[in-house]
């Protein structure tokens, strides 16, 4: 009989080559997501350079300044013309050539500056003090001017077209040495309204801001308390049969349908059939109320099942109801997570822009502010996503600089948005 042979032992503290062989494969791995962090970070960087570099000339104008005296008897003739607009244009074109002390013709004026006619009458009309006064008119100049001034445009490059010829380059350098083009903060992009297809300078996302605000008031309105109700009854009371198990699957497979079909349901339904008004911020909000709803509810049943079950067992042993035992114990220790979930799918249909397009939510519609509060609900306006939309799908160049402003204010409120969910989670969230 052959005796038993021990294997040699080994220190513990001695590595084998099986040992070191998964060493290895650990390293490797932690340095396969050391570069996924690294190469994700740096396509953040590039994103976010693109978009505050594309986005902050939004933000900029290209504006000129005139100082005019309006005399009582030049007042007095141009009430009594026909075409009162033109006549204060000729005035603001005289008014440009005594101060610049050349030729400039009512055609060059106008596609520099656009007809102003109108706007110097309203202020005339709203400040009759100012009439024999001397005024300086600080009026937004073309966006070919601004792109001359930028260097994006030059005299080689530029072809002669009813929006600027070349002969009009020498008035702007006319301006430029007189001192009366200057570049000043652009506070009309951000409380202004779409101006048209021919004046992106004039382009503001104000009008949006506010629809895209009203949207919001009634997806909150709808979306939590519904969300919130469907989810507490699905995770707390709600039987285990087919039925139940049945909604569920509807609800996720809901929550991966693209946003434009919920245009389409909103189209169908809201408009054509319920007859709501059609562009209305109420329709937007009903609209992505239904394709925020899932995501709502999925969040707030993950938040009602990580509350503990001593928690209900406690309550419930303690003589309280199925219901208090819910509605007094659990929903409070979920509310942080309920609360993360609701503004996240808030942040999610502050985006959207297909569902939006389909109800007409385009955004020229956004040509100013609304009337009244109960009709920022029903008006027709637009949204920051749609309104973005619309300036990227313009010929003219210059509104990508509108487009890319936009988007830094969307990505603005997107991340306070964020910021908010984090906080409220860090101050009401309890651990056990």
């Amino acid at each position: 009989m052959t005796p038993l042979v021990n294997p040699p032992r080994k220190s513990i503290h001695q590595i084998d080559a099986r040992t070191k062989k998964r060493n290895a494969a650990e390293a490797r791995f932690k340095a396969y997501g050391l570069a996924a962090i690294t190469l994700g970070l740096f396509f953040l960087v590039v994103l976010f350079t693109t978009i505050i570099k594309s986005g902050l000339p939004a933000f900029t104008r290209t504006a000129v300044a005139v100082e005019m005296t309006l005399s009582p008897a030049d007042h007095a003739a141009a009430e009594k013309q026909l075409m009162k607009t033109g006549a204060y244009q000729k005035l603001f074109v005289a008014a440009v050539q005594q101060q610049l002390r050349i030729d400039a013709t009512d055609d060059a004026i106008q596609r520099l500056l656009g007809k102003v006619g109108g706007d110097i009458r309203a202020f005339y009309k709203e400040n009759p003090s100012m009439i024999g006064k001397a005024h300086v008119f600080t009026l937004s100049a073309s966006s070919r001017v601004d792109a001359y001034l930028n260097g994006k445009l030059t005299r080689e490059t530029l072809v002669d077209s009813r929006f600027m010829q070349l002969s009009d380059l020498d008035l702007v350098d006319g301006l430029v040495d007189a001192g009366i083009i200057q570049s000043t903060f652009n506070w009309g992009f951000i409380t202004g309204a779409d101006s048209g297809v021919d004046n992106p300078g004039g382009a503001g996302i104000g009008a949006s801001v506010v629809g895209s605000f009203y949207m919001m008031l009634v997806v909150l309105v709808l979306s939590l308390p519904i969300g919130v109700a469907a989810s507490i009854y699905l995770e707390e009371f709600a039987p285990q049969n087919k039925f139940t198990d049945l909604i569920e699957v509807n609800i996720s497979n809901l929550a991966a349908v693209p946003s434009i079909v919920f245009g389409i349901l909103g189209l169908a339904v809201f408009i054509q059939f319920m007859h709501l008004p059609q562009s209305a911020p109420l329709v937007g909000g009903l609209v992505l109320t239904l394709m925020t709803l899932p995501t709502i509810i999925i969040s707030t049943r993950a938040a009602l099942k990580a509350v503990p079950p001593s928690i209900r067992d406690a309550a419930l042993g303690l003589g309280a109801s199925r219901t208090q035992a819910v509605f007094h114990h659990v929903l409070p220790l979920a509310m942080p997570g309920i609360l993360t979930g609701t503004i996240i799918g808030l942040a999610q249909a502050l985006g959207e822009t297909a569902p939006l397009l389909l109800i007409g939510m385009v955004g020229f519609v956004a040509r100013g502010y609304p009337t009244g509060l109960l009709d920022g609900f029903t008006e027709a306006n637009s949204a920051m996503p749609a309104q973005i939309y619309t300036w990227a799908a313009r010929a003219d160049s210059a509104f990508y600089d509108k487009a890319w402003g936009g988007i830094i204010i969307l990505l603005a409120f997107l991340i306070v948005m964020n910021i908010v969910a984090i906080i409220l989670r860090r101050r009401f969230e309890r651990r056990w």
